[in-house]
């Protein structure tokens, strides 16, 4: 570029928009909490490419999946896309990523700036499909006024342990937090699970098939895990270890009372629950902080899982961005996906303090930024940094088919109350064909 070009596009660039004519790159993302901050992304790098422009598009989670692969169909995807680690394993299966490890080398981007083992989990047998963009874990958000009213002081909740036999301190504390029309507790042999006014704990739907933000990890406090490996070729849904902890959100939830019906939950989700205040506790990813501090009206706080027989585990997951095959602007593309993997992005992504950013030292901002809002998210952090303590979500082939035999299955079991045992040993038959 000549140094003329160069100020001729400079002075058409006016109040952080871009040249006439420049080159649109579209962005789909599915988390309107973090809209803001990546809008923030794209008007920085607009300051340094004004012959790029992004254009950001925002779609719920589950309408962002299905208008997704419409897209991939139709031929009209975006140029560059959130992609999740459950789900990317199917588009390199139908050869709709670019891979991007030649244009790492090209230009020589460090890929050892991230928090361990997130960018490994992106490659395949020698290819990049997408750089580190955040982290989360899971953890429990608390109603702090419904603890103080059952005489249970918050600090405890870092202490808590669990079993499937019992339920541990874990059990106890949910079955005190449980309260019918009457005020009767879970803890009284009068409790009637059927008229339940405050549920000791909230949960999605149960039924996704990943357990993401509940069962997978008290399953692998006692020792289980998805499968061996990223890219293994068995499953282990048919463990005894994940059948007895299914069991158990089973029974606490459809017999008990101590934890709300799926049926509920599928409707209002968590978050709107807890929001409502129809439970104490609820268990929750560390990216839904800031939605939790901005919609309850009423003081809250995080705590970390419950240790089980193996200590306390976490599913750890990270998105990142990747570019579709079929953008006919895959430089620019390529441009925009290596300025949001850089420290400089992702400090501008952690100074909003709503997601812990790939980066340590921009992770080490934003949980500074959500202090600043007496905010403490420790809890999600240390659950991260405990060696061992955390495991990824399944990464492997036919992915759609594994979720969609594991959501029938698991939608019997908790919305119809049948045996999760042969249910789970049929499970695993099914999604283990495929491989053999």
């Amino acid at each position: 570029m000549t140094p003329l070009t160069k100020m001729l596009l400079a002075a058409s660039f006016v109040a952080g928009n871009p040249v006439q004519g420049a080159t649109e790159i579209n962005y789909w993302l599915w988390d309107s909490n973090q809209q803001p901050s990546y809008q923030a992304c794209a008007d920085a790098f607009e300051k340094e490419n004004p012959d790029i422009k992004i254009k950001i598009t925002q779609t719920g989670w589950f309408d962002y999946w299905n208008a997704l692969n419409t897209a991939f169909v139709s031929g009209t995807a975006p140029d560059v896309f959130w992609d999740h680690l459950s789900r990317y394993p199917e588009f390199i299966d139908n050869g709709l990523l670019v891979d991007l490890t030649p244009l790492i080398a090209r230009d020589k981007v460090p890929t050892d700036i991230y928090v361990g083992g997130l960018v490994k989990v992106w490659g395949r047998n020698g290819k990049q499909y997408g750089l580190p963009k955040d982290w989360d874990t899971i953890g429990i958000v608390y109603n702090r006024d419904m603890l103080e009213k059952a005489g249970v002081d918050p600090k405890s909740l870092w202490d808590l342990n669990w079993d499937p036999e019992d339920g541990g301190t874990f059990g106890q504390l949910l079955a005190k937090l449980s309260i019918d029309e009457s005020g009767k507790n879970g803890l009284d042999p009068n409790f009637n699970p059927k008229t339940v006014k405050q549920y000791g704990l909230l949960l999605n739907g149960l039924s996704d098939g990943l357990g993401h933000e509940e069962w997978a990890n008290f399953a692998a406090s006692m020792g289980w895990n998805y499968s061996e490996a990223p890219w293994a070729t068995h499953f282990n849904y048919d463990d005894p270890k994940l059948v007895a902890t299914i069991q158990w959100f089973a029974d606490l939830s459809l017999r008990k009372g101590f934890i709300v019906p799926a049926k509920d939950a599928r409707q209002a989700q968590a978050t709107g629950l807890f929001a409502a205040q129809k439970g104490a506790l609820a268990l929750t990813g560390s990216w839904l902080v800031h939605w939790f501090t901005e919609n309850c009206k009423f003081p809250i706080g995080f705590a970390p899982l419950p240790k089980g027989p193996v200590g306390r585990h976490s599913v750890i997951n990270g998105l990142a961005d990747s570019i579709w095959v079929g953008s006919k602007h895959q430089e620019e593309a390529w441009k925009w996906v290596k300025f949001l993997a850089s420290p400089e992005a992702q400090e501008i992504v952690a100074s909003y303090g709503i997601v812990f950013p790939a980066v340590p030292e921009a992770a080490e901002i934003s949980e500074k930024q959500m202090a600043s809002k007496g905010v403490d998210v420790s809890a999600f952090v240390d659950e991260a940094k405990a060696q061992g303590g955390t495991f990824f979500l399944p990464i492997s082939e036919h992915s759609s088919d594994v979720v969609r035999i594991l959501r029938a299955n698991f939608d019997s079991i908790f919305l119809n109350g049948e045996d999760p045992g042969p249910k789970l040993e049929a499970s695993n038959r099914e999604i283990n064909a495929p491989f053999h």
